[in-house]
């Protein structure tokens, strides 16, 4: 087994990479919290200064996860400067110190933010697409993967990027647990009539999957990944999933979604609304064909574990 450092390890993706590793003998972390158990450890911030060589020594492959992570309502002054500092010189300085230390492979888990935000009226994003990222959070995440591309091309570090959409799963938070938490009580919800578009998500334990085979995989090395779940569904049928497997009515009733766009219109919040009956579909094919991976769970998997909150 390649030896591993994982960095955002106290994160929601980071946390079930650990534990789907079983072994962690070959596993060192990196980040801001103390780990629950003895692996070798640094306590530090992903930014263009830090010193890792501690944690890079005898490592074959580094997974990248920890980002200053995209939000609603950002207070910073300068929100794509910060992003910046953290996704893209913080992402570039552990990689150029990788290479420096003989880590074979670079493996970064970057956004399908960086192709941009909506596939509504257009084809499904590709690897294909001219990256079109949209808000400070995609820009940054898109100049990193460029000057990963780059600093592989100039010193031979292998580099693999994974843009996931939305991922869910046990221990998922934000707008996802809220909506599974509200068709959880059994509340008549004005989704049904919004069937029409069509989301890709990923469960945490497809990412994971894929994440592991991305570690050592031969074809792997300087390519572009999207994943999904490969069962793309409408607001409505992701509200029929989520109280199908809580066993809850599904007590959605048929608000037309041209009401939704007026009150986005209104409110001053058409990227909410875009989010909740837009499109934003990815294809994997690009993903399944190289390194001839599929999904190995159901969506329907992914969801069961979702409505299991951890406490």
């Amino acid at each position: 087994m390649s030896k591993i450092l994982i960095t955002g390890y106290s994160g929601f993706v980071g946390g079930h990479l650990l534990n789907a590793l079983g072994t962690l003998e070959n596993v060192n972390l990196l980040g801001r919290s103390t780990p629950p158990k003895c692996h070798r450890h640094l306590k530090a911030s992903i930014d263009p200064h830090s010193d890792y060589s501690s944690v890079l020594e005898g490592v074959d492959a580094v997974v990248h996860i920890a980002a200053r992570v995209h939000v609603m309502s950002d207070t910073a002054e300068n929100p794509l400067e910060e992003f910046r500092l953290v996704n893209t010189a913080g992402t570039l300085n552990l990689a150029r110190q990788a290479a420096a230390a003989g880590v074979k492979r670079f493996v970064f888990v970057s956004s399908i933010k960086v192709n941009g935000e909506s596939t509504t009226e257009r084809q499904a994003y590709s690897v294909l697409d001219k990256p079109s990222p949209e808000d400070p959070y995609g820009v940054s995440k898109a100049e990193a993967e460029e000057q990963l591309l780059a600093l592989s091309k100039e010193i031979g570090i292998e580099v693999v990027i994974i843009r996931p959409p939305l991922v869910y799963g046990e221990g998922v938070k934000a707008n996802f647990a809220s909506l599974m938490k509200l068709v959880g009580k059994g509340l008549p919800l004005p989704f049904r009539a919004i069937n029409k578009n069509k989301r890709s998500l990923v469960s945490v334990y497809n990412l994971v999957d894929l994440i592991k085979v991305c570690i050592d995989h031969p074809n792997a090395a300087g390519q572009v990944f999207l994943v999904s779940d490969g069962e793309d569904v409408s607001t409505a049928e992701m509200v029929a999933m989520m109280a199908k497997v809580q066993e809850k009515p599904n007590l959605s009733i048929p608000i037309p979604s041209w009401c939704f766009k007026m009150a986005g219109k209104l409110f001053s919040k058409e990227d909410i609304v875009d989010r909740l009956t837009g499109s934003l579909q990815v294809d994997i094919s690009h993903t399944k064909n190289t390194l001839s991976w599929c999904p190995p769970y159901s969506m329907e998997h992914g969801f069961r574990l979702a409505c299991k909150q951890k406490k």
